[in-house]
């Protein structure tokens, strides 16, 4: 684990990847690299072992679907800890925060999963909310 730390920390990356010995590093913000590789490559994160910046209750839920192993985040929100304590992933933190924060309010991922209870039905509300903004945009361009 600790070498996956080190990898995130010196290269400034946003989320490290150990699986099936081969480390993988991705950099878009917030859970963007965890949803494409659950929706698209979900075999890179089933047993495997990641670094990440920031884990809240979208980010673990994602986790927890996706079949990872163990983790480390720089940042835990407390509403993450649940969805892997029931899933008996291990997990390590640097700093354990009550929500996660952006721009001083409360993250939207964690918004948007409040009225969820279980990871399942947190991914589920997470990808209705990707859809949208995905045909948002589309209407715009």
């Amino acid at each position: 684990m600790q070498q996956l730390i080190d990898i995130l920390r010196r290269e400034k990356c946003s989320l490290v990847v150990k699986n099936h010995g081969i480390v993988t590093t991705y950099s878009k913000p917030g859970v963007r690299d965890l949803e494409h590789l659950l929706n698209h490559d979900p075999e890179v994160l089933h047993g495997a072992v990641i670094a990440d910046k920031v884990i809240g209750k979208a980010a673990a839920a994602m986790v927890v679907v996706g079949g990872v192993k163990e983790l480390y985040a720089e940042v835990m929100s407390k509403k993450a800890t649940p969805f892997l304590e029931e899933a008996g992933i291990a997990y390590t933190y640097g700093t354990l925060v009550d929500t996660i924060k952006e721009e001083g309010d409360r993250c939207q991922l964690e918004k948007i999963t409040a009225p969820a209870t279980t990871p399942e039905e947190t991914v589920a509300l997470l990808r209705t909310h990707f859809e949208e903004k995905k045909r948002e945009r589309e209407v715009r361009n």
